[in-house]
């Protein structure tokens, strides 16, 4: 069964593996030993958290209120050589995953004790991210991208563009078949309501993006959780040619079976952050007899060293003796890389780019922070995300939908106003609510970056593109869609309801509908980029958005507004677009909305009789001393947006500059936002 597994991963397309040397793997029976060129090596590894008291009635009487220390990881030491596969076991929260975050410069450096270094050199930040890949245990993928896409977007995004399209999909191609995804290649990865690929398939995917330049350091947590036994020994047979190829491959595991231990070079146990074992697995077995508690013919070691090491924690001795036995007791497969047989790591780099390893760069000296330009990286991001977006065509044609829905029960409400009083308030009310449709219906792309959110911070924790590339494509991406519901919303609305101004009205009109749509989801990414969340990104947006509603000037004028809530009025998005629109409308001293002979059409006088209200405006005439009469236009336009608080004297287009405006605004705070929150270390 293994060899036809073995088969399967690596006996596809022999011929493109040849375009990338480093994954030329023979079978590990045939091969000389050869000189190590990568060790890495980590010494008296300590790491602890501040754990917060429970908040109890004595806890509260205490005087003594300082939190607690917590060890995560208790002075590990080891080290591991290229070629091997060095495996973390222990139970949950014994700090497997912390010791992979360590080894792959996932903690800050304030917070960690103890050195590790690559070929006894500690490695500075940007080699580090340029040399290490870190695959999580999750797997972060986006759900409508083939296999095949996947890993060219992955390409694009490490490979400098210097290398050429025909050698990036050459590489594409042999990672396919190196990591035995040729069947697969042309299908999507999938979700939960899309069928795609399978469990190991989809691991072996989330290997192959990070694997994709061919990386000196490679760090998985946990790569074989939830799958079959298959899958799982296809994944570990996969890390173990890898490691041949000249990587250092380090991993957590929680139960490997019997195959799995077979490829396995080196473990570490692990319990409550203390190292209770270290060697091959084919020492367990000695280690245990000596410890007293010798393994039984027919189980596996694995699983009888974790109960072992669980029922030990369970005990009032605790672990203690096997920790100290761990740490005198020597075997003779337990030997450590003499480091005079370790080339020095600027000799071992070159040497492994020459043949092969390492395929976003030429030699040490042109390692670069990123591999590709900004635009590039502009351009690819804005390529991967049409193309996942493309094919969920139903979620835009439900936004579309909804968009025009609004738009027509909006235009069959408020059709054809008049010139009236009541046209008057009609327009204001129908102006608030087209502009607070625009900004609510902005939740709508709330899930879009916190979906991603995982992806982003996986994605840029080792440079593969900026934060700025990611915000600039994002915000290109959505163009398109909000042009199209800008134009089905003003389109549906516009003459249906019988705004003025003809075609330069509509322009208008048009213009800062899509601008209050570029700014309401601007804003709404924005708050993406601070919330964890779905319902509390909905519930920011929605709130905020009906302050800024409450405070636009439509509700109450602004000069009502209280003092202390001004600030408000002036940051509100739906301010400007609304005092917008009210400009293109009312913007006209000559067209008149109350004539003297609707003056008393709000009064108890409205159902007097004609001559009864001539009479009354010529003794109204005679005490002001100027002439009102039936015809007289006692409201104009211009009356109305002063009414409304208001300001004539800027040029209308000015609030279509601002309204931009605060959309870039809110996207730089974006930008600031994964700056500053989407940390990639633990502190």
């Amino acid at each position: 069964m293994k060899d036809i597994q073995e088969q399967e991963i690596t006996g596809a397309g022999a011929g493109d593996i040849s375009a990338h040397q480093g994954l030329k793997i023979d079978d590990s029976s045939s091969q000389e030993p050869r000189p190590l060129s990568f060790v890495l090596r980590f010494t008296s590894l300590t790491y602890s958290v501040k754990v917060g008291r429970k908040l109890t009635f004595s806890s509260m009487m205490a005087r003594r209120t300082e939190p607690e220390t917590k060890t995560i990881l208790d002075n590990i030491s080891g080290e591991a050589p290229d070629g091997e596969i060095l495996a973390m076991l222990g139970a949950s929260g014994s700090g497997k995953s912390t010791l992979i975050d360590a080894l792959a410069d996932r903690i800050e450096k304030e917070s960690l004790k103890g050195t590790v270094s690559l070929n006894g050199e500690v490695l500075e930040s940007r080699l580090s991210k340029a040399i290490t890949a870190y695959v999580m245990q999750d797997d972060l993928l986006f759900p409508m991208l083939t296999v095949e896409e996947t890993l060219a977007f992955a390409a694009e995004f490490r490979l400098p563009r210097t290398l050429g399209e025909a050698k990036k999909k050459a590489r594409v191609q042999a990672l396919i078949d190196q990591l035995g995804l040729r069947d697969a290649a042309k299908t999507i990865i999938g979700d939960e309501g899309r069928r795609g690929v399978s469990g190991g398939e989809r691991r072996r995917v989330s290997i192959g993006i990070d694997i994709i330049h061919d990386p000196i350091l490679l760090f998985l947590d946990e790569p074989t959780s939830g799958l079959d036994s298959t899958s799982a020994f296809m994944v570990v047979n996969v890390l173990k040619k890898i490691a041949q190829s000249g990587s250092v491959v380090v991993m957590s595991v929680h139960q490997p079976s019997y195959r799995i231990i077979g490829l396995l070079d080196k473990l570490i146990f692990l319990s409550k952050g203390r190292m209770v074992y270290r060697g091959p697995p084919s020492s367990l077995p000695l280690f245990c007899s000596e410890f007293g508690r010798p393994i039984p013919e027919n189980a596996n070691p694995i699983e009888f060293a974790l109960d072992l090491i669980s029922e030990l924690d369970g005990s009032a001795e605790g672990i203690t003796s096997m920790v100290e036995l761990n740490k005198t007791w020597k075997s003779p497969e337990r030997t450590d890389a003499k480091s005079d047989a370790i080339l020095s790591l600027e000799e071992a780099l070159n040497l492994g780019i020459s043949n092969g390893k390492l395929v976003s760069t030429n030699n040490i000296s042109s390692i670069k922070t990123f591999a590709n330009p900004f635009w590039t990286e502009i351009r690819v991001l804005s390529k991967r995300s049409m193309t996942n977006s493309r094919r969920t065509p139903e979620i835009f044609a439900a936004r579309l939908i909804t968009t025009m829905t609004t738009g027509f029960l909006l235009a069959t409400i408020y059709w054809q106003l008049d010139d009236s009083p009541k046209g008057i308030n009609e327009r204001l009310g129908f102006f608030a609510f087209a502009i607070s449709t625009t900004y609510f219906s902005s939740c709508q792309y709330l899930p879009v970056f916190l979906q991603e959110r995982f992806i982003f911070m996986r994605e840029t924790a080792y440079n593969a593109y900026r934060r700025s590339s990611y915000v600039l494509s994002h915000a290109f991406v959505v163009l398109l869609p909000l042009f199209i519901l800008s134009v089905a919303f003003s389109i549906t609305t516009f003459w249906a309801v019988g705004l003025v101004g003809g075609i330069s009205g509509f322009t208008f009109y048009f213009s800062i509908i899509y601008a209050s749509f570029w700014a309401g989801n601007s804003f709404a990414v924005f708050i993406s980029g601070l919330v964890p969340h779905v319902l509390l990104g909905y519930t920011a947006v929605i709130a905020v958005s009906a302050y800024f509603l409450l405070l636009s000037g439509f509700f109450i004028n602004r000069n009502r507004i209280p003092p202390y809530w001004i600030w408000l009025h002036y940051t509100s998005l739906i301010k400007y677009p609304y005092e917008a629109l009210m400009r293109n409308e009312f913007d006209d001293p000559t067209r008149c909305f109350r004539w003297g002979s609707e003056m008393f059409d709000d009064t108890p006088f409205r159902n007097a009789t004609g001559d009864l209200k001539t009479m009354m405006l010529g003794n109204l005439s005679a005490t002001i001393g100027t002439n009102v009469t039936s015809t007289t236009c006692l409201t104009n336009g211009v009356d109305v947006l002063r009414m409304q608080g208001i300001s004539t004297e800027l040029n209308k287009w000015i609030y279509l500059v601002v309204i931009v405006g605060w959309g870039f605004l809110y996207r730089f705070l974006f930008y600031l936002s994964l700056l500053l929150g989407s940390k990639n270390k633990r502190k």
